[in-house]
């Protein structure tokens, strides 16, 4: 009798200790790592999310930018982590479907290696030019660049980010000719513009946003499919005259596969909560970005159909790294 009481107990023990470890996440410091410098749109959005995290759960929760190779070295270092490892990736459009489709071969498939706890922001890129290009809307820029023999440069902030590619959808549904010059980030890119050393750039809508209101650029359009709920006042570039135009350099939360699912959902529902909150939305309408909060499933979704939806995109321009 002790022994089948024992052999019950310890049965029971084990059916209810994988909850309890799921409930009981976090049990130590839990690291957001942002694959880029500090001041971009991730690192912004990571530091506005973590003390409502740290709030909620009762740990602490905090930054730490892993930066190079586009984003590949803090990416990697979440995608090959354990599940218990209590790193989490606050990922973009650019490090997360452009690197990977520019750079195959990194050892291994996002999609794979990382499980998505929720969609956070949607970062718009955004087309300006220098004022001395001397136009006032993106048709008469079309018209300018359809008249321009060989083309004219476009900055962005690096081979292969979402600026990047932004200029070259615009290049395949407008049918102008564009040359891309690629720069070390975005903060370089804005500096030549603003000095007219080169007339266009595809940038991040909040990087622009400064020079544009002081008048140092004029932004023309965005990359969103509906004007920004933020910026309402800026048009679309699919509205402007470039058809079937959409690019989100969108921020989100990912886990290394693995983590349990009680774990993914608490996460999305608190990232929910938080970019919901009154103070949440002004910061974000200041920084030119709407929310985009998408539970586990719908972000799995929709990363998945980002890259099918850009392999083709990145293949018919011709963008490499080389």
């Amino acid at each position: 009798m002790q022994r089948r009481g024992l052999a019950a107990a310890l049965a029971l023990l084990a059916a209810v200790r994988p909850g309890q470890a799921q409930e009981a996440w976090p049990q130590r410091t839990v690291t957001l790592v942002v694959p880029y410098a500090p001041g971009g749109s991730n690192d912004v959005v990571a530091r506005l999310l973590a003390p409502g995290l740290q709030a909620a759960y009762g740990r602490s929760f905090v930054v730490e930018n892993r930066t190079g190779a586009g984003g590949a070295i803090g990416m990697a270092q979440v995608a090959r982590a354990r599940p218990d490892s209590h790193l989490l990736l606050v990922s973009s459009a650019s490090n997360h479907v452009f690197n990977h489709l520019v750079v195959p071969d990194q050892g291994y498939d996002p999609r794979e290696a990382l499980v998505a706890m929720s969609m956070l922001v949607d970062v718009p890129n955004a087309l300006a030019v220098h004022p001395s290009v001397g136009v006032a809307d993106l048709a008469g820029l079309l018209a300018k660049l359809r008249t321009t023999p060989g083309g004219v440069s476009f900055a962005s902030s690096g081979v292969g980010s979402s600026n990047h590619l932004a200029g070259e959808l615009f290049r395949l549904r407008a049918g102008v000719p564009l040359n891309h010059v690629p720069y070390r980030g975005g903060g370089p890119a804005l500096t030549d513009l603003i000095a007219g050393t080169v007339p266009i750039a595809f940038l991040n809508l909040p990087t622009l946003l400064p020079a544009h209101e002081a008048g140092q650029v004029r932004i023309l359009g965005v990359g969103s499919r509906a004007r920004l709920r933020s910026r309402p006042e800026l048009p679309t570039i699919a509205e402007g005259g470039v058809p079937d135009y959409e690019v989100r350099s969108w921020t989100g939360l990912f886990a290394p596969r693995g983590t349990p699912q009680p774990v993914l959902e608490r996460m999305a529902a608190e990232t929910r909560r938080l970019l919901e909150e009154p103070a949440m939305q002004a910061r974000l309408a200041e920084l030119g970005s709407d929310s985009l909060w998408m539970d586990p499933d719908a972000t799995d979704a929709y990363v998945r159909a980002e890259f099918d939806r850009w392999g083709p995109i990145v293949r018919q321009a011709g963008v490499t790294n080389n």
